[in-house]
């Protein structure tokens, strides 16, 4: 199923996306059953990019996401810069 109704609403780099969470280690994991990817921080999932599978990530970053459709909201391990059309105002 492809969502394409995403509205980001908060991005960390993984540094602070653990740091903020308590946490010490993301692991990327595979569900062998349909093939896509995930990452788990503690008991706590989240959902991962394509290109986290054909290996394009160079600058991570973990967002928050929300549905607009539905109201869903989850995290997305994804490229900096992807992310509908997201312009970056600065970087600190």
């Amino acid at each position: 199923m492809v969502v394409r109704d995403l509205s980001f609403l908060e991005t960390w780099t993984v540094p602070e996306f653990k740091e903020n969470n308590g946490i010490e280690t993301i692991e990327i994991k595979r569900n062998e059953k349909t093939g896509k990817c995930f990452f788990t921080f503690g008991v706590e999932t989240g959902a991962c990019s394509k290109k986290i599978e054909t290996g394009e990530i160079t600058t991570p970053v973990i967002s928050q996401v929300c549905v607009a459709s539905t109201g869903d909201m989850f995290y997305m391990l994804h490229q900096k810069g992807e992310g509908g059309g997201a312009t970056t105002l600065a970087v600190l």
